[in-house]
Order: structure tokens, then sequence, then C-alpha cells
């Protein structure tokens, strides 16, 4: 099948889940065959593009900056980025069978929305999150988050089939008036589905992921500083970087952390790899999270995580609490102490059931089983082509 993949990111010069989750795609389809094209914007030194096994990569718009100096994102840059997509498909489209595209930024979906009256293609949107107009209000103001909402609304009632990747959001997506059944992708895990070995962890905190207002990781430095208080050993390190990394350096800094918590920003795969193995814990403190990937990740490992119950927050999903990690009750650096405590006492038995946990889940969380799915959905569409 000849396959247009959507989105404004591609990974590694965008980090993220969604960023790997759309490169896996591409390569994956390419590998079985498909014909697949990858809309993006400009993002890499335009005299060494990209090179991904089997696809064609195409910049429709500029090099942009994505966030705001108040660590939201931009609204110009979706705007050009769907302006280059309707381009692209209205001279393009019918020459794709598939055009799978991210919700997220609205406007490449309401651009692919408006391409598929002039070509017929099939329309294939992942929701990775669905706001409440709350939310959307609480990140633009009143005004801008009633525009947010009601784009987001414009976008449900486009004619897909449509993916979620958790019960959160697919409940959401249902709520918002989708007119189609969505189906949810509980998996996006690449790596090995070999069931880790328990091992006997360091006294290191982890967090990994961007710096971004809701990833909260500034709230990492005053827990680990808490709870040295009962464990003086305690180390933290905060992978990443973003908007809010100089928030990250300022709470070192508040927390008297200096000495026992690092910030090196993002590091390479087997740093990561082998912090995440060793670690007591991997701490996700974000208020919103549309799958939680890292979560996945540490359990693969044998590590458990910690994360935060709150109502946008789909990581919890992933985390039985006393099986596989801890849900703390809010962000606060005693809440965050008293779980990574929880998970110290909890021992190696602990990671014994995070260990079980991940070889009970690992085939359905698997990048494999999304992909296959997915697939089947297209050949459903195109069955179903006269």
């Amino acid at each position: 099948m000849r396959i247009c993949i959507v989105y404004d990111c591609l990974f590694p010069w965008t980090y993220g889940g969604a960023e790997r989750w759309y490169r896996n795609l591409a390569e994956r389809l390419a590998s079985e065959g498909h014909e697949v094209t990858y809309l993006t914007r400009l993002q890499w030194d335009e005299h060494d593009p990209p090179r991904l096994p089997g696809v064609r990569v195409i910049a429709v718009s500029g090099r942009d900056a994505l966030y705001g100096a108040d660590g939201n994102r931009r609204i110009g840059p979706p705007l050009r980025f769907g302006r280059g997509v309707l381009g692209h498909l209205l001279r393009r489209g019918g020459r794709y069978d598939v055009v799978h595209t991210a919700s997220f930024p609205y406007f490449s979906l309401l651009a692919a929305g408006v391409a598929r009256v002039r070509h017929p293609f099939g329309l294939v949107v992942d929701w990775h999150e669905v706001w409440t107009r709350g939310y959307w209000e609480q990140y633009l103001g009143r005004a801008g988050g009633a525009v947010g909402y009601a784009v987001q609304l414009a976008c449900v009632r486009i004619p897909q089939r449509a993916f979620c990747f958790s019960r959160l959001h697919r409940d959401r997506l249902l709520a918002e008036g989708l007119r189609s059944a969505p189906e949810i992708l509980e998996g996006e895990y690449a790596g090995d589905l070999t069931p880790p070995e328990p091992n006997d962890a360091r006294p290191l905190v982890v967090f990994a992921g961007r710096h971004i207002a809701e990833k909260r990781a500034a709230a990492v430095p005053p827990a680990v500083a808490a709870a040295r208080r009962e464990l003086p050993d305690l180390r933290g390190v905060v992978f990443g970087d973003g908007p809010q990394r100089p928030a990250v350096q300022r709470a070192i800094e508040a927390a008297g952390a200096g000495a026992f918590v690092d910030a090196p920003g993002f590091v390479g795969h087997d740093v990561l790899d082998g912090a995440l193995r060793e670690a007591l814990c991997m701490v996700l403190p974000s208020s919103r999270e549309g799958y939680g990937m890292v979560v996945v990740e540490s359990a693969a490992k044998g590590t458990p995580s910690v994360v935060v119950a709150g109502a946008d927050n789909a990581a919890v999903e992933l985390v039985q609490d006393g099986v596989n990690g801890v849900v703390a009750a809010s962000a606060a650096p005693d809440e965050l102490a008293r779980a990574i405590l929880r998970v110290h006492a909890g021992g190696r038995g602990l990671r014994e059931r995070t260990c079980t946990w991940f070889a009970a889940n690992a085939a359905r969380l698997s990048l494999e089983r999304s992909l296959e799915r997915v697939a089947g959905a297209y050949a459903r569409w195109d069955s179903a082509r006269p």
C-alpha cells in the first residue's frame, strides 16, 4: 500500500513518545514492502537530510521553534505545518491509499480532512491525548482555550478510523462525539520482550523525559532531598532537556541538591538504559501523559516506577500499585519522597513482581502488536474500496 504518515516532529531531531512511535511505524511499514512517505517540518541541516530506510521524508514547512518562552506550544508552527500538509495532499493526495496522522497539532488533521474531499484516501488518526475544555483554558487562557477546544471538536467530527493509546483518552474521544468506535493501541514498546531478571538496585532515582511543564521534572530534586532524610545515600539524575531545564536547575539549587542530583541533558541510549536498569525506581511526576512509555521501558529492566495520580495522566494505567511501582497522591516533595521510600521498602520482592508484570504484559504492550492492529485497519479500509 501507499501510506503517508503526518507528524510535525521526527525522531531523533525531536525527542518524545509520539516521535518514536511514528518513526518506528514508518520504518516497519517500509520493511514490509509498503511505499511510505513521512510529512514533517524541517528539523535538520538541509545538506544532511534524514535517511530512513525505505521512507521518503518531506518537509512541508520550515524550521520553527515549537515552544515559546512560557514553555507552551506556539501557534505559528502548527498553522504553517497544516498549510504545508494541505498543499501537499491537495496536489499529491491521490497517490496515497492511506494518510495516517496524529490528531495533534490539529491543523494538519483538518488539512487532511479538507484534502480528502478531492482524494478518497483512507484517514487513520492517532489520538494520543484528548484535552478537556478546562485544560484548554488552563493551557491557553479563556479565549485561546475556547478556540483550541473548538478546533479539537472540529477534528473529532472528521470521518476517520481512530486509535487511542489509553482508556482515558478513548473515553474522552467518545464523549466528545466521535462517530466511530476508537481502538486502543496498548503498546509502543519496541525493545526486547525477554522477561528481565530481578537485580539489586543502587540508591538512585531516575527521571527521563522532555523538560516541559507537564512533565514536572523540577519536582524530582526536592523529592530526592526529602527522601534522603531516611535514605542518606540516595541520589537522583534528571535526564532530558527542554524549555523547563532552567527550572530544573533552579530546583536543584533551591533543594541544596547539587551534590546528589545531576541533570546531564540528553544522553546516549546505553547510558540511559544502564541507569534505568540499576535505579531504585523511575520517577515520572507528570500531570499529563497520553501514554507513559518510560514506565514500560523501566519495567522491561525490572525497575519499578513512581507516577502521580491525576485526571489527565494516562500513565497511571500502566502501574499497578505495589506490583510494578507506586502511584503517588501528588507531585509534592513529601508525597513523591513517600512513594520512593515505599519502593525502597518493597525491596527485591517489588523488583521481582515488576519483572513478573512485564513478562505477563510484554506482548500486549509491544510495538509489534500495535503495528499488527494498524496494518489490519489499513487492510480493512483497502478491502472496502470499490
